[in-house]
């Protein structure tokens, strides 16, 4: 007699970390369903025109085998090599995106998951097709977009046309000739705001820090073109050179036994906010960016927004723009992600909001992974880049694989 089926692996996200953790399953033998529509997030949820920050060779998807990395895509689209001088458009990365999942996941269902509830040790997982069915594992590979953070003091009186977050737009020309503030003072408020200018609008970056900041560009194309000095002093790693980057890069691992605090503060500063070396001269003389701001309070005033705004001095002053665009960044809530049964969320440890996880990247439920920027806060600011896919895939299915359910 044959015995009974062993119930799938599900994996919900089909991004840079949903599929590298399918790829890595699939050469696991682990059964498994996989569902999203591929790349989603960075078609409609990244401005058009958008670069990425990391350099190419820290932006491949990490498979089992060799023959998927972005090297191969460009190879297989007749492009040629390139090096750390080269900023990676969004539209390529998810096309390379894409192409992994044609060759390496194709199993890939294009439907969305409603709802994951507990049923006797196992998952009840709904599909907005109706479909339902029971699960061994559930791997949330949700991506960044359900945590984009808006500070309710500022969003809570003003209409949602208005007010938005840079999460929400694939095409900033919307707000050709509009009056723009963007808050924030990193990456996405800083090209935002270039995107916008370049779009025919007029931004205006508000940051609460004295300054902003910009990459230098790189020295050579690659790290090992670098002096030999430079290297051992600043040695080179996925998220830039450096000792400490260095560390996070690799050291996932014991990243996860320092001390939550700690974690929780290395999440935040390592890599804080800056600028990419190539954005500096598309924002510097086209874009005005007012430092030492703090917005103090936001309303809406005959179909514009009003926001009161003090500076270093403590001076205040009113600015008046035809939309606040919000690039404050995202804090992981497992109480945001709504397609869990409330009961399961209930029963998730956190700290912070944040998922307390096992070394194999599993929540105090047994069974349910978190992975990409849900995991950050235990393994380090590594899993908010795609260079993260490979320690956090290899690590999720060797779990999956060994049956181990264990409690954090």
């Amino acid at each position: 007699m044959n015995a009974p089926a062993r119930p799938p692996t599900v994996v919900i996200g089909t991004g840079p970390y949903g599929l590298a953790t399918a790829a890595w399953l699939s050469a696991a033998g682990t059964p498994r369903r996989v569902f999203g529509e591929p790349m989603r997030c960075w078609h409609t949820n990244m401005p058009a025109g958008m670069y990425l920050k990391s350099v190419p060779a820290a932006s491949s998807l990490s498979a089992p085998e060799p023959g998927y990395r972005l090297a191969d895509f460009r190879a297989a689209r007749g492009l040629g090599p390139v090096g750390d001088r080269y900023p990676i458009p969004v539209e390529e990365m998810t096309a390379y995106g894409q192409w992994f999942q044609q060759r390496r996941v194709p199993e890939v269902e294009r439907l969305q998951v409603s709802g994951v509830a507990p049923a006797d040790g196992l998952f009840a997982v709904t599909l907005d097709s109706g479909e339902e069915f029971l699960a061994e594992n559930v791997v949330m590979a949700t991506g960044q977009v359900p945590f984009a953070h808006e500070p309710a003091e500022l969003t809570g009186r003003l209409p949602r046309d208005l007010v938005s977050h840079t999460s929400e737009h694939h095409d900033l020309t919307r707000f050709s000739g509009q009056r723009v503030a963007v808050l924030g003072g990193g990456q996405s408020a800083l090209e935002s705001a270039a995107l916008l200018y370049e779009a025919g609008a007029r931004p205006t970056v508000l940051v609460r820090a004295a300054s902003v900041a910009f990459g230098s560009p790189p020295g050579t194309d690659r790290p090992s073109e670098r002096p030999r000095p430079v290297r051992i002093v600043k040695p080179g790693s996925p998220l830039g050179p450096g000792w400490s980057l260095l560390a996070c890069s690799y050291g996932g691992g014991a990243f996860h036994h320092l001390p939550q605090e700690l974690r929780m503060r290395l999440v935040r500063q390592v890599l804080g906010p800056s600028g990419a070396w190539w954005l500096g001269n598309r924002v510097d003389g086209h874009v005005p960016v007012l430092c030492g701001r703090t917005v103090r309070s936001a309303r809406a005033e005959d179909g514009a927004v009003c926001l009161e705004v003090m500076d270093a001095g403590r001076r205040t002053q009113v600015l008046r723009a035809d939309h606040l665009l919000l690039a404050t960044g995202y804090r992981v809530d497992v109480d945001r992600l709504a397609l869990l049964a409330p009961e399961l969320r209930r029963e998730v440890r956190t700290f912070h909001g944040a998922p307390r996880l096992s070394p194999g990247f599993e929540s105090s439920v047994p069974g349910l992974y978190f992975t990409g920027l849900a995991a950050a806060p235990t393994f380090g600011p590594v899993l908010r880049f795609v260079a993260g896919t490979g320690f956090a895939a290899r690590r999720v299915a060797r779990s999956v694989a060994a049956g181990t359910r264990t409690r954090s």
